[in-house]
């Protein structure tokens, strides 16, 4: 708004210069006076010219900007769907896979308490349970599913996830 109103102010200036330069052209005043006021029309010209033309510049960028935000957020939606299902999906799988393996309820809530990266001490106060407690059912949990420990019952899960190759540094 405030651009407006500086080209509108711009275009008034540039109006009246370039009527007091008619006027003194007509009153004989002398050339330096004329040519002096002419560059001051040319100036406050170009000036508003260029304002106008920033403006309109930047009022198209907006919109491409706008658009393109509305599409992304179009994709975010559509992932945030994919993920919420991919999710679901995934822990669908690790539920099977703790029934398959014969796993307790309360071996299951804990199984998938150290999926998520708790501690014992955490899953023990999570649990209303002791710490001592929890590591029997997560010995036994990694007896069940053949697995020798906490970071191989993870990468069980997750090896499927991770197919690619690492990239070299």
């Amino acid at each position: 708004m405030k651009d407006f109103v500086i080209a509108v102010v711009l275009g008034i200036i540039t109006t009246l210069n370039a009527i007091d330069v008619f006027t003194d052209i007509g009153l004989g005043v002398p050339t330096w006076h004329i040519v002096e006021e002419s560059l001051i029309v040319l100036a406050s010209g170009v000036g508003c010219i260029y304002l106008v033309w920033e403006m309109r510049r930047r009022t198209r960028e907006m919109k491409a900007l706008s658009q393109t935000l509305r599409t992304a957020d179009e994709q975010l939606r559509h992932i945030t769907r994919e993920m919420s299902q991919a999710r679901s999906s995934f822990s669908k799988s690790i539920q099977r896979q703790f029934v398959d393996w014969g796993l307790t309820r309360s071996e299951q809530q804990v199984a998938m308490l150290l999926l998520k990266g708790l501690s014992f001490k955490e899953i023990a106060i999570v649990r209303d349970t002791r710490e001592k407690t929890v590591r029997q059912q997560a010995s036994t949990i990694y007896g069940k599913s053949g697995l020798s420990g906490r970071h191989a019952f993870s990468a069980w899960f997750l090896e499927d996830f991770l197919a690619g190759t690492p990239e070299s540094a």
